[in-house]
């Protein structure tokens, strides 16, 4: 049985149908984590949306035109056609292992983008909204092809700051035309350009300024995004050159030869185009989302330096040719790592595959949704911090709860949950949280989610250190109350979970094996009553910084083959050592730290432990956490000898390790490290910090026996 109700649904007569699309990534490089903010937000959002049982749509596609792909293909001998396909693949790979749930993921280069593209140019036309003109452009005479403002490089016009791009300057903010740019010179080849005179096409922007400053002051923009777009109106519209030259990759102008469409008209579009493919697979009305007539709601998440094509160019074009415009558009900031741009020296500029390769993505869903907000705000990814996050709130509050009451049920009660209600205020306090939280997620405030979440998993951790039922089974009189304190746990966490679901999908799907029970968002108002439950396996481990060294290292040597120069530690001025609060772990180590999953005999007789003796003990220059271990394997101190680098330096002085024996793992595969290589690893106990302890065996253990 349950008990207490359910809150409502959405139903049938209120559900929303929403259309939702990322910024598409270009198809010419990997996807990296500044990509993934944006995509991980948006995913969040759409999956609250259906959980809360609207009718939601997420599209995006790969935009694979213009001259970056072309020289691109050219460089590597292939068709774009072929490079495009690839990149594609890859792109459709890292979404997926991040659990972004697309629809549908397409390309611009396709044929429903083509007759879109086709279909809004040639309405825009017979509205009188094309104009032609001859331009002088910058021409490459060596590459015989004109030159897109990106591949311009020279001084801004404005400050004469050097090498910056072709239409905009980093440094002052400004943008101009490349033509404007002081010694100019083509990234292409290197030389000079020359001005050549060219035919071009423009869409009549300044027709349609009206519509545009009342949309966008009319609450389809962020107030920043708005105020933003009010100093370009002040500047004054300009025609927007919608054409380029052959040699181009790209959709050619319907009668106009050798004309190619500017991938930005097509981009967008693209929008249209992939959800179009979508609605020939799955039989959906596409018109009822993108006629003017539309009932539906359109959301379009991109960053913040594509603000002018999304909130000028993108509606007017959909005015023009007769399709409703955007219900908003949502833009975010940009991705810093410890509080700089991504560099790739620092091995900061961590592509999605690399990422994938060492640290779970939920991981980094996580830390981004602590992070987010409904503003364009940029965002630090702290690689210390989004470790110690982790494993406070996911590891050390949320999973916690369930491991510290879980084996209670399952052992003494037969995995059956109480039919009583232990605390009824504290349970209703955290499932009466939802009504909140669905506020939250539907303005976009995750931070704000998250925040409010960790407090209520603070306060059901509370309920349980104060209740003590590991104290309490020891009482044969106390085991109902063991069962009603542990199965309120349990709930709460299973509240808990259905709030978090949006964001991890994963932890949510092992969550709802473990409860035998799925987590719908209407549910967060019931307790589960004489419920069985399943047997608890650790549903997430902690992240390791050692980890993620070795993804920052991955990152460096990931460079084409460019060899990254350490630099020289500058000098610090001495700070106060952080404090490390580990009373909960050390209280309840495995309430802490869960015990993994499950394995066989056979996995464990591949690990080779050895009895070894530290002959030798260092700091490491410019290492915060290791120690340089030497360890031997004989009792010849001269024979066989292992280096490795160990993460024990809050908890140990080297002179205090000289000398002793300790349990190493002698067959791990040496790891390359920056300070050198490091060829097994010594076991240790603790939450970490200087709560940290090697293994020591008795008197009478050698170097080299092998521990069993």
């Amino acid at each position: 049985m349950q008990s207490n109700s359910q809150s409502s649904t959405t139903t049938t007569a209120n559900k929303r149908k929403i259309l939702v699309t990322c910024a598409l990534p270009y198809a010419n490089g990997s996807i990296h984590l500044g990509h993934l903010l944006e995509h991980i937000q948006t995913d969040i959002w759409v999956r609250f949306q259906r959980m809360r049982g609207n009718e939601t749509y997420f599209v995006c596609a790969d935009d694979a035109h213009g001259t970056p792909i072309m020289l691109k293909a050219q460089e590597l001998g292939v068709t774009p056609e072929a490079m495009i396909a690839g990149i594609r693949d890859e792109h459709m790979r890292d979404f997926n292992d991040f659990h972004i749930s697309f629809d549908n993921y397409h390309s611009t280069h396709s044929d429903e983008n083509k007759a879109f593209a086709e279909e809004i140019y040639n309405k825009l036309h017979a509205n009188g909204h094309i104009k032609t003109r001859t331009i002088s452009q910058l021409y490459d005479p060596e590459k015989g092809m004109f030159l897109p403002d990106r591949f311009v490089k020279g001084t801004c016009p404005k400050c004469k700051s050097e090498d910056e791009n072709g239409d905009s300057c980093d440094n002052c903010g400004a943008t101009y035309s490349p033509t404007e740019v002081i010694n100019p010179r083509s990234v292409v080849s290197g030389a000079t350009p020359v001005l050549k005179d060219s035919e071009h096409y423009f869409f009549d922007l300044p027709a349609f300024e009206q519509m545009l400053k009342d949309w966008t002051t009319g609450g389809s923009l962020q107030e920043e995004m708005a105020n933003k777009l009010s100093e370009w109106f002040e500047s004054g519209l300009k025609q927007w050159d919608i054409s380029r030259d052959a040699p181009y990759f790209g959709f050619e102008i319907p009668n106009a030869p050798g004309k190619f469409f500017y991938v930005w008209l097509d981009a967008p579009i693209g929008y249209m185009g992939s959800f179009k493919n979508l609605c020939a697979k799955e039989n959906i009305d596409f018109d009822s989302f993108w006629l003017e007539n539309s009932d539906a709601e359109l959301y379009h998440f991109i960053g913040k330096d594509i603000i002018y094509f999304h909130s000028l160019f993108w509606p007017a074009m959909l005015e023009g040719a007769g399709y409703r415009k955007p219900t908003s558009v949502y833009a975010h900031g940009f991705v810093t790592v410890n509080g700089a741009k991504m560099s790739k020296s620092k091995g900061t500029f961590i592509k999605g595959r690399t990422y994938l390769e060492h640290l779970n993505p939920e991981y980094l869903r996580y830390y981004y949704a602590a992070k987010l907000t409904n503003r364009i705000d940029d965002l630090d990814l702290n690689l210390e911090d989004f470790a110690q996050r982790v494993n406070s709130d996911l590891v050390g509050k949320v999973v916690n709860i369930a491991s510290r009451c879980a084996s209670f049920i399952t052992k003494r009660f037969d995995g059956m949950l109480s039919t009583h209600i232990d605390d009824q205020a504290l349970a209703d306090e955290v499932t009466s949280a939802g009504d909140r939280l669905a506020e939250l997620y539907e303005n976009r405030e995750f931070g704000k989610a998250m925040r409010e979440i960790m407090a209520l998993a603070d306060k059901v951790n509370e309920y349980i250190a104060v209740k003590e039922p590991w104290q309490l089974i020891k009482d044969e009189t106390k085991q109902q109350e063991v069962q009603d304190i542990c199965s309120l746990g349990i709930n709460l966490f299973r509240t808990l979970m259905i709030y978090l679901k949006p964001v991890l999908p994963v932890l949510a799907e092992s969550t709802e094996s473990f409860l035998n029970d799925e987590l719908l968002w209407e549910g967060h108002k019931t307790i589960l009553t004489d419920h069985k439950i399943n047997k608890f396996k650790a549903l997430l481990q902690r992240v390791d910084m050692d980890k993620i060294n070795a993804m920052t290292d991955a990152s460096k040597e990931s460079l084409g083959g460019e060899s990254v120069k350490e630099e020289k530690p500058k000098k610090k001025k001495a700070k106060k050592e952080k404090v490390i609060d580990n009373s909960a772990a050390l209280a309840d180590p495995l309430g802490a730290d869960p015990i993994a999953p499950e394995i066989q005999f056979d996995d464990f007789a591949k690990i080779d432990l050895r009895i070894a003796k530290i002959i030798k003990a260092e700091h490491v220059e410019g290492a915060d956490k290791l120690l340089r271990l030497e360890l031997a394997l004989d009792s010849n101190d001269n024979g066989e000898t292992r280096q490795v680098f160990a993460g024990i330096k809050s908890a140990y002085q080297p002179e205090d390790l000289q000398g002793k024996l300790t349990v190493m793992v002698a067959n791990l595969a040496p790891r390359k490290m920056r300070f050198g290589m490091s060829e097994g690893m010594v076991l240790a106990a603790g939450p970490g910090g200087k709560d940290l302890w090697i293994m020591n065996p008795e008197g009478g253990a050698k170097p080299g026996m092998k521990v069993k």
